[in-house]
């Protein structure tokens, strides 16, 4: 699919998620600036759509970033464990500050989710046996690994509630004042545009990099952080978001290849496409109830990723 036409896709699906909610409101309720209506629209349905717009551009980016980078297809945040450690950052500043702040919570979450991908990006260098599918079940291990670490620290403080809301990957309480951290990302995906052939090039092998006179461990790292900032501003703003940057950069990649210059426009709009049609079905099938996004995303998302699987299977064959 061409990228105009993705971007046709994402305007229409756009419009039709500014007007569907529990409370209705109809184009013609626009036109009255002191109407109830009005505030909705401007206070909840336009950020929810902005959160969307970043968390799917963002996340989906950082997943092909991290499969060029590890020069694995099944790799992304979410079986790189990078989600999981900025989990784990979060309850560590619960811990160690009374008062926590918003800040500290972003500082510590964006530590140990770079931390946390550095670190798996060192055992991948380690596993000789490299196998397109036994890569990323060591990225769930340790992923889940982390997870529970979380888990047990959060029990030991009484801090299981508080965890728990930020597993839960949802854009219902979204409201203006509320999203504005996923700016952060914007800058992150500017400067995975600009480093796009870098990424490329890393991607082929350090050995490979060197001999063009790149610095392999500066543009690593670089993607590295990028995609930390990524995920960090995802999951404090709206939660672990399973799946989004690994089925979306494989879709991509299937009919444009692995040059990042030209799939990162494609996989920024497709996914936010993606997570529009996963934010619009959760909020249509029990209307007027809502069921979170990471739901609709986990059960579609799943669903393709055991296609790319077997995929992937019988190409290693």
């Amino acid at each position: 699919m061409r990228l105009w036409m993705l971007i046709i896709v994402a305007i229409i699906l756009s419009i039709v998620s500014l007007f569907i909610g529990a409370i209705d409101i109809k184009p013609s309720d626009l036109l009255d600036w002191e109407s109830q209506e009005m505030q909705i629209f401007l206070i909840s349905r336009l950020p929810r759509l902005l959160a969307i717009i970043l968390a799917g551009a963002g996340m989906s980016i950082a997943g092909l970033i991290m499969q060029s980078l590890s020069r694995n297809k099944f790799v992304s945040p979410t079986t790189a464990g990078t989600l999981d450690a900025a989990k784990l950052g979060i309850l560590i500043s619960m811990l160690f500050f009374t008062n926590v702040t918003y800040t500290q919570q972003v500082i510590f979450s964006f530590v140990f989710a770079l931390v946390g991908t550095l670190l798996f990006m060192q055992i991948l260098d380690r596993i000789k046996f490299k196998d397109v599918i036994f890569v990323p079940l060591i990225g769930i291990m340790y992923g889940n690994i982390l997870s529970s670490i979380t888990t047990f620290f959060a029990y030991e403080g009484d801090l299981i509630q508080n965890i728990n809301s930020w597993l839960m990957g949802s854009f219902t309480l979204i409201i203006a004042g509320r999203y504005e951290l996923l700016y952060i990302s914007i800058p992150a995906i500017i400067l995975a545009y600009i480093y796009a052939n870098k990424f490329t090039v890393a991607g082929m092998g350090e050995d490979f990099a060197k001999n063009l006179g790149l610095s392999y461990k500066l543009v690593l790292n670089t993607g590295l952080i990028l995609v930390a900032i990524i995920a960090t501003t995802v999951v404090l703003t709206v939660g672990v978001i399973p799946f989004l940057g690994l089925i979306v950069p494989n879709i991509v990649s299937l009919y444009l290849g692995d040059n990042l210059r030209k799939t990162i426009p494609h996989t920024a709009v497709l996914g936010v496409v993606f997570l529009l049609v996963c934010d619009i079905l959760g909020r249509i099938v029990v209307y007027p109830y809502e069921i979170p996004v990471n739901v609709t995303v986990a059960v579609i998302g799943s669903a393709i990723f055991l296609i790319l699987l077997f995929r992937g299977r019988a190409y290693a064959k």
